[in-house]
């Protein structure tokens, strides 16, 4: 989609509040790439969920590499991971957590569940029941949960990164549109292609490159730039050009449910984070252009009659994107 920018050597050498946005993903990307093989884009895009405290919905077969997405992630911040297995019987309790009394200590205790974890994989959550589902509503949302009527903060960063299986759809249950609007991103990994292939054997041959991967960011400095990328500038006709975008998918044909002004403040930063990336302390057209299908797609409901005509969200939205002028004196 893009490649990485050359940056000067000594720029990595600088504590991390000197270095510019673009750098320290430059490192992360390089960083994770030694496990993931030629998916710069997917990283990317991994890359703008954590800068703008975001999700993502990761809709694609098994054994194309997302478990360990999420593993290199967590490993390249040091952050604590954990993977949520999601089955029919999972309980809500199994996600957030359970208060028991401890005998021993005559008191109640708290078992905090893997959502407390700062990187969470919620594998296949379409296979839960949706009272399961829900127990992720807050916590993506608030960064909080609620356990027997008491609030508890989740530590930061925060993200949430979800598999479902877009094939097999026997024993799934749909995710409801609440929760879908509040993933940043829905993405798709895709098969190699048959160098990266050869690549992958290759890396694999001798030893998992996963066990000898080191962090290259601290938690604390990631914060810090989360914070800094929403200096990024955005003119006022690029903005203009992101209310357009959304407002056209309310009133587009086909579709029954438009982009959510959540979805459009999603678009702005997700923007804003990608710039950063590129080097840049403005946004481009292009960057929401770009980033418009993993950002406002899945948030588009389509209505059945144009289901039942084969039309999907995406096709709604590429008509939006073609019929609505893109600023030419956005800089």
């Amino acid at each position: 989609m893009y490649s990485a920018s050359a940056y000067s050597f000594g720029e990595y050498n600088l504590p991390v509040s000197q270095k510019s946005i673009s750098t320290v993903a430059a490192q992360l990307r390089t960083n994770i790439q030694t496990v993931i093989i030629g998916k710069n884009d997917v990283i990317d895009l991994a890359l703008v969920a954590l800068l703008c405290e975001g999700h993502i919905l990761i809709e694609d077969v098994p054994g194309i590499g997302k478990t360990t997405l999420a593993k290199a992630i967590a490993r390249s911040l040091n952050c604590t991971y954990k993977r949520i297995q999601f089955t029919p019987d999972l309980l809500p309790s199994d996600v957030t957590g359970i208060s028991f009394f401890n005998q021993k200590q005559q008191a109640f205790e708290f078992r905090a569940g893997p959502i407390f974890a700062q990187v969470v994989l919620a594998d296949e959550i379409n296979r839960a029941t949706p009272r399961t589902q829900s127990a992720l509503l807050e916590a993506m949302q608030e960064r909080q949960v609620t356990v027997e009527g008491e609030p508890m903060s989740l530590v930061r960063p925060f993200l949430v990164m979800a598999t479902q299986n877009p094939i097999e759809l026997e024993g799934t249950f749909p995710l409801p549109e609440a929760q879908i609007d509040r993933f940043l991103l829905r993405i798709s990994m895709g098969y190699p292609d048959e160098e990266e292939e050869h690549r992958i054997l290759a890396r694999f041959e001798r030893l998992d490159p996963f066990e000898t991967l080191k962090p290259v960011v601290e938690v604390e400095d990631l914060i810090a730039l989360q914070t800094q990328v929403r200096t990024v500038r955005v003119e006022r006709t690029v903005t203009d050009y992101i209310v357009k975008l959304c407002r056209s998918t309310r009133t587009a044909q086909g579709a029954q449910i438009g982009v959510s002004p959540r979805g459009t403040m999603a678009l702005y930063r997700a923007a804003q984070a990608i710039a950063s990336i590129r080097g840049r302390d403005f946004v481009l057209p292009d960057d929401v252009k770009m980033l418009a299908p993993y950002v406002l797609a899945h948030r588009i409901v389509v209505d059945g009659q144009s289901r039942l005509r084969g039309r999907k969200a995406e096709d709604i939205l590429r008509d939006v994107l073609e019929r609505t002028p893109v600023p030419v004196d956005a800089v």
